[in-house]
């Protein structure tokens, strides 16, 4: 705790935990992330983030009000700069817009018009989702990402967030044509949410392969069944991921879970 308490304004505990220089776009992005998990007594948010190091444009957000849980998770075109760039302003104007008490349809508009007012040739995929604590009600919007994954009473439920995604944030073709969809879903108790990257599921394994969505759902599974807490199991998967890897990562992994538990349990 002194440590992660610490390293936001001394150096020196920032440098004795890398083991290799940090490229620029990861020093900006990191620089944005909020805490790898937050939480209260009924929902927890987690996430992790790889290549540590080489960044592109992979980020996540996540924040608690008393009546709801703000999570996103995105991932800018391109593996530079202007990618990183992308991102942080995608992250800034989501958080602004969440500040000032935007419902989720309001935030994902504040996203696109920031990305076209200052970053008009980028645009980047994500989803953004509010979660009601005492409802347990889910609303999300995807922008051209993979769809959110559900884990139930220790099995996925196939489908059960797959929605037509719009286009990415930040075309300037979308801002003409209106406003992006809302989809809602309603949990039940200890339901796992699972967000993610393509980086995730387009790893390679040592034979050539595709680390898959199968694997990685089934290791969520598995880690579900054994009782594992939630940031302990991304963080194990992460590791599984690298290690099956023939080198390093091609593309960024992001993956966030939340888990909610109804108040009256």
């Amino acid at each position: 705790m002194m440590i992660t308490s610490k390293r936001a304004y001394k150096d020196s505990f920032v440098r004795r935990t890398r083991t290799e220089p940090m490229q620029l776009p990861a020093e900006m992005l990191r620089a944005f992330l909020p805490p790898r998990t937050i939480g209260t007594a009924h929902v927890v948010s987690t996430a992790v983030l790889e290549p540590a190091y080489e960044l592109g444009g992979d980020a996540f957000d996540h924040s608690l009000t008393e009546t709801t849980l703000h999570a996103a998770v995105l991932d800018a075109m391109g593996h530079d700069l202007a990618s990183g760039l992308t991102t942080a302003v995608s992250l800034a104007a989501c958080r602004n817009a969440r500040r000032t008490g935007a419902d989720l349809p309001e935030l994902v508009t504040s996203v696109d018009g920031a990305l076209a007012q200052w970053l008009p040739d980028q645009f980047c995929t994500g989803i953004l989702a509010q979660l009601d604590l005492a409802s347990g009600v889910l609303r999300w919007t995807n922008c051209g990402h993979p769809a959110p994954l559900l884990i139930r009473d220790r099995r996925l439920l196939a489908d059960a967030m797959e929605r037509e995604a719009d286009p990415p944030l930040g075309l300037p073709s979308l801002l003409a044509e209106g406003t992006r969809r809302t989809h809602e879903i309603s949990l039940q108790a200890g339901d796992r949410v699972l967000l993610y990257t393509d980086g995730v599921t387009e790893a390679r394994t040592r034979d050539g392969g595709l680390f898959g969505l199968a694997r990685f759902t089934d290791y969520i599974i598995r880690a579900t069944a054994a009782g594992e807490l939630a940031p302990e199991t991304l963080r194990r998967l992460i590791h599984s991921i690298l290690e099956a890897q023939p080198g390093r990562l091609r593309d960024d992994a992001t993956i966030m879970m939340f888990e909610w538990w109804p108040p009256t349990r």
